[in-house]
């Protein structure tokens, strides 16, 4: 089992930036794939950035490339989205997600792909 927590979230204004951290505890977290996903309000879950298991391989939605950079620092178990330059279209509950996964490709981008998720983090972003 893994157990995931993110935080970070807040309420920013339109051009601001905010960084996202997902901790993650229970097994070696450097052997899981990872993924950060956003739901607005009366949305579907989206599919926004993932990252292979050692960080050499990253992939993004065309919403937010460019803006967002996912990472993450095995040593700490923990993955990280910087978002810069935030829309008001961005708000919504984000929630970080693993799978267990040792391929050298980021690949994960749907949710039924994942195995464990977070309980979300809100991101609320200003005109």
């Amino acid at each position: 089992q893994v157990q995931l927590v993110e935080s970070g979230g807040g309420l920013v204004q339109a051009g601001g930036s905010l960084r996202l951290s997902c901790a993650a505890s229970g097994r070696t977290f450097s052997s899981y794939g990872s993924g950060w996903f956003r739901q607005a309000p009366g949305k579907e879950r989206e599919f926004v950035a993932t990252i292979n298991w050692s960080g050499r391989s990253t992939y993004y939605a065309d919403s937010v490339k460019g803006r967002f950079t996912i990472s993450r620092d095995n040593a700490k178990n923990t993955v990280y989205l910087q978002m810069n330059s935030l829309k008001p279209e961005d708000t919504a509950v984000y929630y970080c997600a693993a799978k267990w996964s040792v391929q050298s490709s980021a690949g994960l981008t749907t949710t039924h792909e994942y195995d464990y998720w977070g309980q979300g983090t809100q991101v609320t972003v200003s005109s």
